[in-house]
């Protein structure tokens, strides 16, 4: 069995660096272009992440930056607070209507046959200028502790100064002996004329982390590495060929001891089949595919690396971290916020059984 280790005495069980910002989403499932309501709710994929370990009970630290006298800060802030969140960073002054400001992410959750779309609006965005200048390293993970610290390529790929920030955060960790996570999480339009700049990056983090998360596309796509190839085959068909790319990323980061797959089809936006691949030390354990219902399928991803890095705080065995990624990926697509909001440990094992009957 594959053991993580984790620091014995720590202030916070998980901290995520992160841009914060907001949510636009027609109500009822319809499209962006053909409606007049929207739903405003505070997101970011890191934070998606950390939500399953707060509401659980785990402490949980967020690095990041904020508009001054903002309002939509002051929401952020508010909204994380009921997440059960500490957060520590900067206030930067707006400088004007022009200035900085907080993203704002678009979304049509999709319904039936028509597909999800999502528009990012992140002229402006403060979190690119999140710098380790203005955050204490040696207290944050040297006096008070962290178990884990989750990064997000979305954070190390947002700007030149954010790429540095997280690579700084690393070698701060590692220095430290906190457990490093990274999710790929490519994104082509923050790549693009930045590839040779960004893969060194990539490679750095990747390569004193302990756990890497990804899909085929995300390995392929940040490292060339060799993954199954798209359309063809079911998921389930293909899980070989998932190991085999697991086995690929394992050669080129042999300091990992943990490797994560999401495995998704869509049928219909409000059906998929949902599974994971997990690899610890020489042991593999899988979540065969199975079909789940989907009201949005955002933060899915994120809802399944949450409860994974939850599983290893409480370190529980191995095969338990996929089984409770799976069922919080899944219970975060039942919800109108793009992060999970499990009530208890109980509720998650239940979506994992299979168990939807009515508890009183």
């Amino acid at each position: 069995m594959t053991k993580l280790k984790l620091r014995e005495k720590a202030a916070w069980s998980l901290l995520v660096p992160t841009s914060m910002g907001v949510r636009l989403t027609p109500g009822n499932g319809q499209p962006v272009q053909c409606s007049d309501s929207f739903k405003l709710q505070v997101t970011s994929a890191e934070s998606n992440v950390a939500s399953v370990s707060s509401f659980l009970g785990l402490p949980v630290k967020v690095l990041t930056t904020f508009v001054k006298d903002s309002p939509i800060a002051r929401l952020i802030k508010d909204n994380l607070a009921g997440r059960r969140m500490s957060v520590e960073g900067p206030e930067i002054d707006q400088g004007g209507p022009w200035g900085y400001r907080h993203q704002f992410n678009i979304a049509d959750s999709g319904f039936g046959t028509r597909g999800p779309r999502v528009h990012n609006d992140r002229a402006g965005e403060v979190g690119r200028t999140l710098d380790v200048k203005d955050f204490e390293l040696d207290r944050i993970f040297g006096q008070e502790g962290v178990k884990i610290m989750h990064l997000s390529g979305l954070i190390a790929a947002l700007s030149p100064e954010t790429g540095e920030f997280c690579l700084q955060l690393a070698r701060a960790a590692k220095k430290h002996g906190t457990c490093i996570s990274f999710d790929l999480n490519h994104r082509a339009s923050f790549w693009e004329g930045r590839e040779s700049e960004l893969r060194a990056i990539f490679k750095e983090i990747a390569g004193i982390s302990d756990i890497l998360v990804g899909n085929e596309e995300d390995f392929q796509l940040c490292f060339g590495i060799e993954g199954p190839e798209a359309g063809g085959q079911g998921l389930t068909q293909k899980i070989d060929s998932f190991k085999g790319l697991i086995e690929n990323a394992r050669r080129a980061f042999p300091e990992a001891a943990v490797f994560a797959n999401t495995l998704r089809e869509v049928i219909g936006a409000n059906t998929h089949l949902w599974g994971a691949i997990l690899s610890a030390g020489d042991q593999w354990h899988i979540a065969e595919p199975r079909e789940i219902g989907v009201l949005d399928r955002i933060g899915g991803g994120d809802g399944f690396v949450g409860g994974m890095l939850y599983a290893a705080l409480r370190e529980w065995e191995p095969e338990t971290w996929v089984q409770f990624g799976w069922a919080t990926g899944a219970l975060a697509t039942t919800m109108l916020t793009d992060y999970g909001q499990p009530a208890d440990e109980e509720q998650v094992w239940s979506i994992w059984k299979g168990n939807a009957r009515v508890r009183r």
